[in-house]
């Protein structure tokens, strides 16, 4: 088996949840994303948006995928203010890019990360 660097898009546990070979329960979804829970949360709230298309990591994105990077920001947002998911206090947006990024899912994905106060610096 590959390592996480090396292993295929659709070959992580996110490709898998995406084509239902893995279970998973998804807090939304539409024709292009999807997010669900985090299986360990670092904060009180804290949830992943993933997309449907299969991006390794940030550093692969292109221009064609500009409409897409922003739907995944304005779904996350969504989803933290119509589910009350986290404080009017504000939340972080992380996204892990590569090795030196801590990015240990090779397929893109943003953390929204909430429900307490964070700590700065970051890493």
């Amino acid at each position: 088996m590959a390592n996480n660097d090396e292993e295929a898009v659709g070959e992580t546990i996110f490709g898998r949840m995406l084509t239902g070979q893995e279970p998973s329960r998804f807090i939304y979804e539409d024709e292009q994303c999807v997010a669900f829970d985090d299986i360990n949360p670092t904060a009180p709230v804290h949830f992943l948006v993933i997309p449907r298309k299969p991006i390794r990591q940030l550093a692969d994105a292109t221009e064609e995928d500009q409409l897409l990077l922003g739907h995944l920001l304005l779904v996350g947002n969504r989803i933290a203010r119509e589910q009350k998911r986290m404080a009017a206090d504000g939340y972080r947006v992380v996204i892990n890019s590569g090795h030196n990024g801590f990015q240990t899912i090779y397929h893109l994905h943003l953390h929204f990360i909430g429900g307490r106060q964070l700590g700065w610096p970051f890493g």
